[in-house]
């Protein structure tokens, strides 16, 4: 009979004492996930193109005007036709067969290179639903496809009308405190500080940076895709968004997590969940036990 008792009064602690611990380490597990700090690695950045028609500008002071912050290039004009097969099968169910646009998708003459390579080549394009944020996913085509569609929408509008170029950023003329100091002022209020992205108005978000290329970076601060504010050279200058681009890849990306577990770069919105599940947890657990005592 006692030994009955025992075991009864053993079965009775153990529920006492799992289930606020299930409690706890649910709640702090939804709040890690639904926070992002289960957020996958950063994707290694693509190499950046080689063909094309180089033109420089911007040159940072100091430096010799042979090494320019950012160069821009447009792909050779004997891409075209093969970009025009391209857009007719893929494209021109919305925005029309000379990229003119419908009530579906935007005008796409003399948007400028830098657009059009942005929105494929982060996989935004083609989009499926239109009534939706285009997000991130997995690219339809190669780098060479990319190009070839690239030069057939740049050759529907002279040059000298059209939007920039696509931008190559050379990190070896930045400087990453400066880049801080212009992430935080321009970027962080709607990236985030860790540059994990948050959400914005009515439904839209801004999106995480952890997995955009130098060359994706630059082109969104020049084109202001989606909600995003375009920065003209008046506003920052190419050494600037280069500056932005290097902290980016740097501290951004590749984060020297000196503290120890990084929780995602989330922040505190992760580091409080931690806080919940494992603080609060154990002083939970602790005054069950006490009470069991007295």
């Amino acid at each position: 009979m006692k030994a009955e008792v025992a075991v009864t009064m053993r079965a009775s602690l153990r529920v006492r004492y799992l289930l606020p611990a299930l409690v706890v380490v649910g709640v702090g597990l939804v709040g890690l996930v639904e926070s992002g700090a289960w957020a996958g690695a950063p994707a290694k950045e693509a190499a950046a193109p080689t063909v094309g028609q180089l033109s420089t500008s911007g040159a940072a002071p100091g430096l010799d005007a042979r090494t320019p912050a950012i160069t821009y290039h447009l792909p050779p004009a004997s891409f075209a036709p093969a970009g025009d097969v391209l857009f007719q099968e893929n494209c021109a169910s919305c925005h029309g067969p000379d990229a003119l646009g419908s009530v579906r998708a935007p005008n796409l003459v003399a948007l400028g290179g830098a657009t059009v390579d942005f929105w494929v080549s982060t996989g935004r394009m083609p989009l499926a639903n239109t009534a939706q944020q285009a997000a991130r996913k997995p690219v339809r085509f190669t780098h060479l496809q990319i190009q070839q569609i690239v030069a057939y929408v740049t050759s529907l509008a002279p040059r000298v009308v059209s939007g920039p170029a696509i931008p190559i950023v050379h990190l070896a003329t930045t400087n990453l405190s400066t880049g801080n100091e212009l992430f935080v002022l321009n970027c962080a209020s709607c990236h985030t500080i860790t540059g994990a992205g948050d959400a914005l108005a009515d439904g839209f978000y801004a999106p995480s940076l952890h997995r955009a290329t130098a060359t994706q970076i630059a082109e969104a601060v020049r084109t202001g895709p989606g909600n995003m504010p375009r920065f003209s050279t008046g506003a920052l200058s190419d050494q600037q968004v280069a500056d932005i681009v290097s902290y980016v890849k740097g501290t951004i990306q590749h984060p020297d997590n000196a503290g120890g577990l990084a929780t995602g770069g989330i922040g505190p919105v992760a580091e409080g969940f931690i806080a919940l599940l494992i603080g609060v947890g154990l002083c939970m657990l602790m005054a069950f036990w006490i009470g069991d005592r007295a």
